[in-house]
């Protein structure tokens, strides 16, 4: 037991240390992952002796759930709103055509039985958030025309419908399954993972509203267990776990909850733990050997999905809605293959299905080639695309704005008609429980004391004690766009029940608003709202 645990802290902070390295050479730290747990396994340096690939699958599948249920957590709506259609055409309609797709090429070209080819296309054939994201974030690569948000809703959305069709097709190789079934199978994996993560969202929403936990963190737990019953009780009656609990993500992060904050500071940590632990499983449980075994065979598929049938199902689905051929070739370029497609590869691995290759070791080795590979290159594609938007912040993705806007301190700009000008420090009252920690005059700054005299233009920076969350304060962001509602209005004239617009973004400034302050057209609005 001690020895396992010991070997368990050392791979986490190797991995850690990986983190830190893969984003100066700039090769993707999952690779490194993978590559850990190979010289752990069996034919590396250490030779834990790893083949439980029913554990294995238990725990991959447990590890998905939270990483499928934070990538819906941190979808930002108001950024994927625009965005959406082609977002869900792409992780459904494109996911089929680019299974399809692949299918025919193995069949044709390597021969393969076309149901065992399906199944192969069906496993790799949504792409990987964690691949895409951790590339885009580590780099902090802005893309242009919300390329980002798209690849963000696609890679997070698109893994239950590879799902869905990688059980199909071991039904159909296993034997024993009509087409009334498979449809009826369809039907029930989308209505129903559909339908549970609308209700268990709410339902959680609604609790946490109206139950006061009292013990810091059992919110934290709650949400955890909840996420967790997403996934499991439409999964136990024949729907689609993975569609619900990203649904049930999306909603929770897009809706005004309590301590928002502390839940993504958590489930950031525990995607990262989670991520950590399937590349690593699954390298401890792949064969070097076998990978050089099927290596002919998986990168003539790599190069199918990669260079035909991935930019034909983009182009397919995204030509209609006008987007441009720069836009369409990066999109394609950044179908990263990652966990879900071997976790799936290992549930045919473990079922009935009779299959003339090694799934397995074919879909890990086309993982690997592609976040090698593309993985790699992706912010050099990028930039040759003349894709990289400047201005854009990959990194803030999500819903809730109260963890960048936490105020521990205050500004306060001395103006020509400032009752404080001439007066000492000590002379002035402020508020209690603060204090003026620092003062800015012609770009000097000064520590005062109480005999410092205010003059105009001075910068005071006040400092007071953090706002918990027990108030039930929520700060969230409002883009105005030129349809809005809002837009030249006066904030006197917008009317707001419980909430109020305490600051607004205009281009590069920070206002601080006041009953004349006129919206205008691309102002960001932060609001408070009161529970």
């Amino acid at each position: 037991m001690n020895n396992l645990l010991i070997i368990s802290a050392i791979v986490i902070v190797l991995c850690v240390m990986f983190n830190k390295i893969s984003s100066k050479i700039g090769i993707p730290m999952l690779l490194f992952f993978i590559l850990l747990g190979m010289v752990f396994g069996t034919d590396g340096i250490f030779k834990i002796d790893f083949g439980n690939y029913n554990l294995a699958n238990d725990v991959c599948s447990t590890a998905l759930i939270f990483i499928m249920f934070y990538g819906g957590f941190g979808t930002k709506w108001s950024a994927a709103k625009p965005i959406a259609v082609k977002a869900v055409l792409l992780s459904s309609l494109g996911v089929i055509i680019t299974a399809f797709i692949v299918a025919i090429l193995c069949h044709t070209i390597l021969g393969i039985d076309l149901i065992e080819s399906l199944l192969i296309g069906s496993v790799i054939s949504s792409t990987d958030a964690a691949s895409v994201f951790s590339i885009l974030r580590s780099r902090k690569l802005g893309l242009k025309f919300n390329t980002a948000s798209l690849l963000e809703v696609e890679s997070g959305s698109n893994d239950p419908f590879s799902y869905m069709l990688t059980a199909i097709f071991i039904a159909i190789i296993s034997g024993g399954i009509s087409k009334e079934a498979i449809i009826t199978m369809v039907i029930l994996q989308i209505l129903m993972g559909i339908l549970f993560g609308v209700l268990i969202a709410f339902l959680t929403k609604y609790i946490l509203e109206k139950v006061n936990l009292d013990t810091e963190g059992f919110d934290t737990i709650f949400v955890v267990a909840m996420a967790i019953i997403s996934y499991a009780i439409p999964s136990v009656l024949g729907g689609n776990g993975y569609l619900s609990v990203y649904i049930t993500g999306i909603i929770l992060g897009n809706v005004h909850i309590q301590n928002k904050k502390s839940l993504v500071n958590f489930f950031d940590g525990m995607t990262g733990l989670m991520q950590v632990l399937i590349f690593f499983l699954l390298g401890l449980l792949s064969y070097p050997s076998k990978l050089i075994e099927n290596f002919s065979v998986a990168i003539a598929i790599c190069l199918f999905l990669t260079l035909i049938a991935r930019p034909i199902s983009v182009a397919l689905v995204l030509t209609p809605f006008k987007c441009s051929l720069k836009q369409q070739l990066l999109i394609a370029f950044a179908g990263l293959r990652g966990a879900a497609s071997i976790v799936f590869a290992i549930m045919v691995y473990i079922s009935p299905a009779n299959t003339s290759n090694d799934i397995f070791s074919i879909v890990l080795c086309i993982v690997l080639i592609s976040i090698l590979i593309q993985g790699t290159f992706l912010p050099f594609i990028s930039k040759k695309l003349d894709m990289i938007d400047e201005n854009a912040d990959v990194l803030k993705t999500f819903s809730d704005y109260s963890d960048e806007v936490e105020v521990n301190f205050i500004q306060l700009k001395i103006s020509k008609e400032h009752l404080w000008i001439g007066k000492t420090l000590r002379e002035i009252t402020i508020p209690p429980n603060t204090l003026i920690a620092l003062l800015i005059r012609n770009n000097e700054k000064i520590v005062p004391n109480g005999d410092t005299i205010i003059n105009e233009g001075d910068t005071l920076v006040l400092a007071g004690r953090d706002l918990s969350d027990d108030y039930g304060i929520t700060l969230n962001e409002v883009v105005i766009n030129k349809k809005s509602k809002w837009v030249n209005s006066e904030l006197k004239d917008v009317n707001l029940e419980n909430g109020l617009i305490i600051m607004i973004k205009r281009e590069d400034n920070i206002l601080i608003p006041n009953g004349q302050t006129k919206i205008k057209e691309n102002d960001i609005l932060v609001l408070n709202y009161m529970k």
